[in-house]
């Protein structure tokens, strides 16, 4: 009453301003609700704040991201949404936010998890994997903006990755940081605070994160460990179609044609000879012309009769081969580009089970005899980056995102084209990568899209393009100083054992062939994972030398350790991996020293070794033994090895990929 009667300007003043107070709040809550819907992480408050720090809490762990962009620091990270994910560019000192996936592309990165289901292993590494048990508590990843290094350090600050060859905490560098679903999910049911952990939680309700398992036999669930595993398959006119009761359908549920057989392969390869989707160069260059002319040279090549280094039957054609080699030792110059810094960038890694691409590292920077140090005369550019590295350096452990890997290889390619003509010249047709880690094909999609990639994970349904890309024998290197310990096996007629399998179960089709053949027949020596310990390594490389037939089951992914594994101990790999391209294929034949079985085949498998006659059975044998050559890594390169072969399938690919304007 005081203020109507008394004061009226002052009541009226009074009036106005809580009126403006009640606008400026619905406003507030109206911008908040905005900014929640339109910011992936919902955190909507963070442009609210003040420039300095921005700082993302979950329990036991400290996200802190500095506006200003001078560092970035992580403590024991357990999630990172996917729109924080930092793109780093060690190119040029640089060091700022990568930008945020738009629409849809959060759940897009969701469906590609789906395809990249994890990392294939043996068993030697079993005990390595239990990543969560033994990983350091404090690690720290810290990016200077001024040096550009990235390090991973122990609170004594010692940088584990200068002890690449260590077992500092109790787990090798080789040993891969893999995504625990099941943390994943306990994390996601405590922090209802962390947004990731909620939306992972909510996209996979019912499975593993890392596989829906799929049984191609039939329809039934199978127990391994505690974890029971669904596999439903839905037929169509296409193919199978892998599905999961109650949701909507993936980019991985859609039909995929399975390819099995080598006979469809070698369809797939001539017509990729006949029609090759290689773009013309923007102009010509006298390294095209040379390459055109070891074309024409390589098409008509002299008869090779008798060489003592080389097995004709184990190739498509000896005299092709024979021809493309010598050329490729007299004609082919590379240029390797000196730009990124290590650990990612040349530091290789030559122990382990991505030892593949270090090896190829480490001896194609120190062979000069393919080396020239003025890019004008290179056929061909390499790119010498460690997709394990790029994994180890800056992949944040159970945070289900890789994009900022995907991220940070597109900054390189886009720094090496601003810098250089060549990449642009031909899109990067005349480029070339070697890279071993499962994660390479979506980290060099799109933006790497048409370079020549030499993968471990040859899938064809993951973008691996037979005559073009080249598949990379996955190797597991025990000993960096002696790649070549415990070579050899018995002979034929000493191997005792029909076939042999022991190793993880990693995947859907592995707990199938234990399903199937665990304890089910004395000649068939299958089993899960070996305990851990030097007896039981020695008993796995034993059973190898002493079983005429070794099982490559795929994993996670397509390819398989073992395959190489089992021609270095001389036994006859049989490879159940359906859509997997195997190593060299453009010039080796697998079916001179191996068996390659379709998926479906389980069942049937003893009945398929037996029906094999054993003038047939002592062919492959022979295959193996004089295809070994061919596989294997030397301190000092060797003619023929498995260098020159990386080496010259992919120059054999440019070769028959080239086009002139």
């Amino acid at each position: 009453m005081g203020c109507t009667f008394q004061f009226p300007k002052l009541c009226n003043i009074e009036s106005r301003s809580r009126r403006w107070l009640l606008l400026l709040g619905v406003l507030s809550v109206a911008y908040v609700a905005l900014q929640s819907l339109l910011l992936p992480n919902g955190i909507a408050l963070r442009s609210l704040l003040p420039h300095s720090e921005d700082t993302l809490q979950v329990k036991g762990s400290v996200l802190a991201v500095h506006s200003s962009a001078k560092s970035m620091m992580v403590r024991n990270p357990l999630t990172v949404n996917t729109s924080d994910s930092i793109g780093v560019s060690m190119f040029g000192g640089e060091i700022r936010q990568g930008a945020e996936p738009k629409g849809n592309d959060v759940y897009k990165e969701i469906d590609l998890m789906l395809e990249e289901k994890g990392i294939d292993n043996n068993f030697e590494s079993d005990v390595d994997r239990n990543v969560d048990d033994d990983f350091p508590s404090e690690n720290v990843v810290v990016i200077n903006e001024s040096l550009a290094l990235v390090s991973i350090k122990n609170p004594e600050n010692v940088t584990v990755l200068d002890k690449a060859d260590e077992t500092r905490y109790g787990f090798h560098l080789e040993k891969i940081v893999l995504p625990n679903p099941e943390i994943t999910r306990v994390n996601a049911s405590k922090e209802n605070s962390t947004v990731t952990a909620k939306k992972f939680d909510t996209a996979f309700p019912s499975s593993p994160l890392i596989l829906p398992a799929v049984n191609l036999l039939e329809n039934r669930s199978t127990s391994v460990g505690s974890t029971s595993l669904k596999r439903v398959v839905v037929a169509s006119k296409n193919g199978l179609v892998m599905t999961r009761p109650g949701k909507k359908k993936m980019k991985s549920d859609l039909p995929l044609k399975l390819i099995t057989s080598i006979s469809e392969m070698n369809r797939i390869l001539v017509r990729k000879r006949v029609s090759s989707d290689s773009p013309k160069p923007r102009w010509s260059s006298v390294r095209d012309q040379e390459i055109l002319a070891a074309k024409s040279q390589v098409e008509r090549p002299p008869i090779a009769i008798n060489d003592p280094e080389l097995y004709a039957p184990l190739f498509r054609n000896v005299s092709m081969f024979k021809r493309s080699y010598e050329l490729m030792e007299r004609t082919l110059k590379i240029y390797i580009y000196k730009e990124g810094k290590k650990p990612i960038f040349h530091q290789p890694i030559l122990k382990g089970l991505y030892a593949s691409e270090g090896w190829f590292m480490k001896l194609m920077k120190g062979y000069k005899r393919f080396l020239v140090k003025d890019p004008r005369k290179a056929h061909l550019f390499y790119m010498p980056f460690s997709s394990r590295m790029l994994e180890y350096a800056l992949y944040v452990r159970n945070s289900h995102n890789r994009t900022n890997l995907r991220q940070f290889l597109r900054e390189y390619s886009e720094t090496i084209s601003a810098k250089y003509p060549y990449f642009n010249r031909t899109g990067g047709a005349d480029h070339f990568l070697v890279a071993c880690h499962d994660w390479a094909p979506y980290e060099t999609r799109h933006h790497m899209e048409l370079c020549i990639k030499a993968l471990c994970n040859a899938d064809l349904t993951s973008g691996f393009k037979i005559g073009r890309d080249v598949s990379l024998p996955e190797t597991y290197v025990r000993s960096a100083r002696n790649p070549l310990r415990d070579l050899g096996g018995k002979p034929p007629s000493q191997r005792e054992i029909l076939a042999f399998y022991a190793g993880n179960m990693h995947g859907y089709l592995r707990p199938i062939l234990l399903e199937y053949w665990k304890d089910k027949d004395p000649d068939m020596k299958i089993f899960g994972p070996m305990p851990p310990g030097v007896a039981s390594k020695m008993k796995y490389i034993h059973h190898m030398q002493d079983s005429k037939y070794c099982i490559c089951p795929k994993g996670f992914e397509v390819n398989s350790p073992r395959v190489v594994e089992a021609i270095f101990y001389e036994c006859v790999p049989v490879i159940i991996s359906d859509n997997f391209v195997p190593p060299f294929f453009e010039v080796l034949d697998w079916g001179a020293f191996s068996l390659i079985l379709a998926e479906k085949d389980i069942p049937k498998l003893k009945e398929i070794l037996v029906s094999i006659p054993e003038e047939k059975y002592l062919q492959l044998q022979l295959g193996v033994r004089k295809v070994q050559k061919h596989f294997l890594w030397h301190v000092k390169p060797l003619k023929y090895d498995l260098f020159h072969m990386t080496l010259h399938s992919i120059w054999y690919n440019r070769v028959f990929q080239i086009k002139l304007r």
